[in-house]
């Protein structure tokens, strides 16, 4: 599979799109204002510890405190010197209380990154990421990454790491997929570089005051270099020459065999929209997405969980109804793994899929599922097909979605996705005036409203405003507010 790496940069904006076969399977975009937290490391102050949700608030610094779960605390070994690094592993404890207690100062990590109302979510668990291997600092044993499958190459590795670690093993590693076939040098030099790097951390940590930044993760381009090489890219294309310049520095310091593979784009046409991405990434913040035989998706994000709707549109089919919505089932199946990666979307995720009576086709179906979420990075599972059609899934949520990343609820109806209608607003503002009532000291009640609305009182309920006029004896005047939205209304008493 022909894959490649997109990288556009402005000036305060990075993204990044992973093309597979031409098609946009991933999109990563990083605001200067706005970088993702996820993997940095904080000397945090313990805020409130909530026994009753097994958890703390904890400040980092950032606009609001940060979660931690009690599942992601431990305790601390007896000779450790920073707060808050513990073994991996540990026995579970049943009450937060007995590991926090309010002001108490700590080391984390954000495993999570605020979305919408919710602060970032936090681990004690520090993991340092770096070419082919995972440190644990507190932690112990080898793991290998499940991508990697012939199990002469994985025993090969373990073995690898366990004697470069000797004996006595300062903490844990996970080798990483671009593991695969590089030679023992090669994991000496990173697991060199990772604990150097634990060893800076723990020193800033020392000296750091709580709410500081102790570790930064890589920025977005170089990010990218470090974790989506191994996965077949044959080319990595950028349009800056200054970002292009420290990839390639970067390349040839950790990845040297990798360099030849970054390119400068020096296109007239912008690189994004010269490959058709800009266009992607307008269809991905659609609701309705099309399939190709005529079908279509409908994908609704809301905050409890994200509803996806298979029609079979304008496709007819040529057979019968079975084998119609079983082929447009297994179409809507290969493009919602796509849909889920590009439009990043997480957490509990319902599929409404055509109704099928054949149970083979349901396994089919369900299996194309299965199939189109295997080269997903992001942690998904799958219950199996419901009587009605339903699959219910989770998919696991680290950064907030393409659609909450770009946009904002719609000021007009607040993201609810609907707005009163004039009639109605009429009514309600019939009523308003009939509660307050008559006032013995008003010349006049000023009506401020929507431009429709105030339409709508001029023509079709004039006689019912009349009727409100001789009722209360004061004159109503109307004002059109251009800022209002169409359920918005004022009523003043002059």
């Amino acid at each position: 599979m022909s894959v490649e790496i997109l990288i556009n940069v402005a000036p305060g904006e990075t993204r990044a799109a992973l093309v597979e076969e031409g098609v946009v399977q991933e999109l990563c975009i990083e605001r200067r204002s706005r970088r993702g937290l996820v993997s940095n490391v904080y000397q945090g102050r313990v805020a409130r510890v909530l026994p009753g949700m097994q958890a703390a608030f904890i400040d980092i610094g950032l606009e609001r405190t940060a979660f931690l779960h009690a599942a992601d605390i431990a305790s601390p070994p007896p000779d450790e010197t920073v707060a808050g690094l513990t073994p991996l592993g540990a026995p579970p404890v049943e009450d937060v209380r007995r590991l926090l207690s309010p002001g108490e100062d700590i080391l984390v990590q954000v495993i999570k990154d605020p979305i919408g109302t919710k602060g970032a979510r936090l681990t004690t668990y520090i993991t340092l990421p770096a070419r082919y291997l995972v440190y644990l600092p507190r932690g112990d044993g080898i793991g290998v990454s499940a991508r990697i499958e012939d199990e002469a190459e994985r025993q090969r590795l373990k073995d690898a790491v366990a004697k470069l670690g000797g004996p006595a093993a300062d903490g844990g590693y996970i080798l990483r997929t671009a593991a695969q076939g590089v030679p023992v040098e090669s994991l000496r030099e990173d697991m060199e570089y990772l604990r150097k790097l634990w060893h800076r951390v723990r020193v800033r940590a020392r000296e750091a005051s709580p709410g500081t930044l102790v570790h930064e993760d890589l920025p977005l381009p170089l990010r990218i270099l470090r974790d989506e090489l191994s996965r077949g890219v044959v080319r990595v294309l950028v349009d800056s020459e200054a970002e292009h310049a420290r990839m390639i520095a970067f390349a040839a310091e950790f990845m040297p065999a990798t360099a030849a593979r970054i390119e400068l784009h020096c296109g007239p046409r912008p690189i994004f929209e010269l490959h058709g991405i800009e266009e992607e990434i307008a269809k991905a913040l659609e609701r309705h997405v099309q399939l190709k035989s005529g079908g279509h998706l409908v994908i609704d994000q809301r905050e409890a969980m994200t509803t996806i709707d298979v029609n079979t549109g304008g496709y007819v089919g040529h057979r019968n109804l079975e084998e119609t919505t079983f082929r447009t089932n297994l179409e809507a199946a290969a493009s919602i793994g796509r849909q889920l990666r590009l439009r990043n979307l997480g957490g509990i995720i319902i599929i409404d899929f055509i109704d099928m009576h054949d149970e083979s086709h349901r396994r089919q179906v369900l299996a194309a599922l299965e199939h189109s979420l295997a080269a997903d990075r992001a942690q998904a599972h799958i219950v199996s097909l419901s009587p009605l059609g339903l699959v219910e899934m989770t998919r696991k949520r680290t950064r907030e979605s393409l659609e909450h990343l770009l946009c904002e609820p719609c000021r007009a109806c607040e993201g609810r996705g609907f707005v009163k209608t004039p009639q109605t607003v009429c009514n309600e503002i019939f009523r308003e005036i009939l509660r307050q009532g008559p006032h013995p000291c008003s010349r006049e009640l000023l009506i401020l409203a929507h431009a429709d609305v105030v339409e709508r009182l001029l023509e079709a309920e004039a006689a019912t405003l009349g009727e409100l006029k001789s009722q209360l004896a004061v004159p109503i005047r109307l004002q059109v507010e251009g800022l209002y939205g169409v359920d918005q209304f004022d009523i003043v008493k002059a």
